[in-house]
C-alpha cells in the first residue's frame, strides 16, 4: 500500500499597520494555493507569535471561509509591528515555528519593515523555505516602479479625498483654515495625492525641502505665505495638507520633548504620538497675530479613518491580482522575490533589488519634486512663488496685506523662493 503525499502547506502572514485590500490578497492567495494542490493556513498578528516559538495563534483556510472577504476592510489575520530582524534568535524561531507548522512556502503581506523581515528571514532559511512578499502600504513608498501604487493607497486617497472635500466646504462657510496632517511617515505620496485631487489650497511634503533638518520656522514661514496670499485675493479660508513625514525631517530641537516619544519595534518614532497640527497651529497663530492677522485654524489628522475601510474596487481588482501571482510564484517554484504587476503582467522584483546599498534596509519610494505631476500639483497651489517677488505691484499689495514694508516683507519670506531651501 503506497503511502500518501502531505500537501505543500503555505502560510500567510501580515505585517505593519493595516490597509485596504489586505483581504483581498489573503482571499486570492489561498484560493490559487488551494485549487494548486496546497493547504494554507493564516498566521495572525504578524511575526508576533511565531517569532517567540508559539505555533497555536494560526488558523487552517478554506475556500469557503474566505471566497467573500475581499468586499472589507481589516485584516482576518491581524497585523503587527513586530520585528524578527532585530535578533538573530528571533529569525530562528520563527523558522522553527513553521517548520513545525508543516509550512515550507510563505507569503508575507506589508510595508518595507515586512518586506526586509521576509527578505531576511528567506536568507536565514537557507533554501529551506520559498517567500514572496506582497507590498502593501497606504503610504505608497515601496519601491515599485513608477506608476505603480502600493495595494491600500488608491483606497486611502479615495477617502481622503472625500474628507477634504468636506472640510474644504466648512472652511468656506465659517471663514476658518484646516491644518489637515495626513499618514506618511517619510514620503509625501498620500498628503499630495489627496492634497491635488482635491484642490487644497496647499500641500506640504517633506520631499520638497532639500536641506536638513528642516526648522519649523520655515515650515511656518510657508504656511503663513499661503495665509497673506489668500488674504490678499479676499479669502480668509483654506485648507492646507500635511504629510505627517514632515515631523521626522523637522530639527529636534523644534519639537519639545520628541526624544522622548515612544518608538516602535522597527526604531520608527510613533508619529502619531506627536500632534504635529497642533504645534503648527500654534507656532503659525502666535505669527499671524504679531501681522495683526486674526484667523481660527483647526488641526484635524486623517489615517486611522483610512486604514481599515473597504477597498475601492480599483484596490479590490489589484490585490486579487497581486494575491492570485503570489500564490502562482510559489507554485511554480519561485522564491526571494516582491510581487508587483506592470503593465498588466506579473514581475517578480528579486529581494535583492530592493535593498538600499547604503542603509541596507528597502528602498523607500519618494515623491519626485521634478516630475510633471509634482509640478503641475504646485502650479495650482496658493503659496508664495518666484513671479510674487517678481512683480512689483503684486508685491506692495502682498507687503501691505501683511502690514509690512516690501523690504520687510522680502526679508522675511523672499528666501522661500531659494533652490537650495
Amino acid at each position: 500500500m503506497g503511502t500518501i503525499k502531505q500537501r505543500p502547506v503555505v502560510a500567510i502572514l501580515v505585517g505593519g499597520g493595516p490597509a485596504p485590500g489586505i483581504n483581498s490578497v489573503i482571499g486570492a492567495a489561498t484560493i490559487r494555493s488551494i485549487l494548486g494542490g496546497c493547504d494554507v493556513i493564516g498566521i495572525q498578528d504578524g511575526f508576533k507569535w511565531i517569532m517567540d516559538g508559539q505555533t497555536s495563534k494560526v488558523k487552517r483556510l478554506s475556500i469557503e471561509d474566505i471566497s467573500r472577504i475581499h468586499f472589507s476592510g481589516g485584516s482576518c489575520l491581524g497585523t503587527a509591528r513586530a520585528n524578527p530582524t532585530q535578533k538573530l534568535e528571533h529569525l530562528d524561531a520563527c523558522l522553527t515555528s513553521l517548520n513545525t507548522l508543516g509550512v515550507t512556502r510563505l507569503i508575507t503581506i506589508g510595508g518595507d519593515d515586512t518586506a526586509f523581515s521576509a527578505l531576511r528571514l528567506e536568507q536565514r532559511a537557507a533554501g529551506r523555505l520559498q517567500v514572496v512578499h506582497v507590498p502593501k502600504t497606504i503610504d505608497n513608498d515601496l519601491d515599485l516602479p513608477h506608476g505603480i501604487p502600493t495595494f491600500g493607497f488608491q483606497t486611502a486617497r479615495h477617502i481622503g479625498v472625500e474628507l477634504v472635500k468636506s472640510l474644504m466646504v466648512d472652511a468656506e462657510t465659517t471663514s476658518r483654515w484646516y491644518f489637515v496632517v495626513t499618514m506618511g511617515r517619510k514620503a509625501g505620496h498620500l498628503a499630495l495625492g489627496i492634497g491635488k485631487a482635491a484642490g487644497a489650497t496647499l500641500t506640504v511634503i517633506p520631499e520638497e525641502f532639500r536641506q536638513k533638518p528642516l526648522r519649523l520656522k520655515t515650515l511656518v514661514d510657508v504656511l503663513i505665505g499661503a495665509f497673506i496670499k489668500r488674504l490678499n485675493a479676499g479669502r480668509s479660508d483654506g485648507v492646507a495638507v500635511l504629510a505627517e513625514g514632515l515631523v521626522e525631517s523637522l530639527a529636534q530641537e523644534d519639537l519639545e520633548g520628541l526624544q522622548d516619544v515612544e518608538r516602535d519595534q522597527h526604531g520608527h518614532v510613533r508619529l502619531a504620538e506627536i500632534n504635529f497640527g497642533f504645534v503648527l497651529k500654534r507656532a503659525v497663530e502666535k505669527e499671524l497675530r504679531s501681522f495683526g492677522i486674526k484667523t481660527t485654524i483647526v488641526e484635524k489628522n486623517i489615517g486611522y479613518e483610512l486604514r481599515c475601510a473597504d477597498p475601492i474596487s480599483f484596490d479590490m481588482e489589484y490585490t486579487r491580482d497581486l494575491g492570485y501571482c503570489a500564490a502562482q510564484f510559489l507554485l511554480d517554484g519561485g522564491n526571494a522575490a516582491m510581487v508587483s504587476i506592470q503593465n498588466g503582467r506579473f514581475i517578480p522584483i528579486p529581494f535583492g533589488d530592493i535593498l538600499d546599498p547604503a542603509t541596507g534596509r528597502t528602498r523607500v519610494r519618494m515623491v519626485d519634486v521634478e516630475s510633471e505631476s509634482y509640478v503641475i500639483a504646485r502650479r495650482y497651489m496658493i503659496r508664495l512663488a518666484p513671479d510674487d517677488f517678481n512683480q512689483p505691484q503684486g508685491l506692495v499689495r502682498l507687503a501691505t496685506t501683511a502690514g509690512l514694508a516690501v523690504d520687510d516683507f522680502r526679508k522675511r519670506f523672499e528666501y522661500l523662493m531659494g533652490k537650495d531651501l
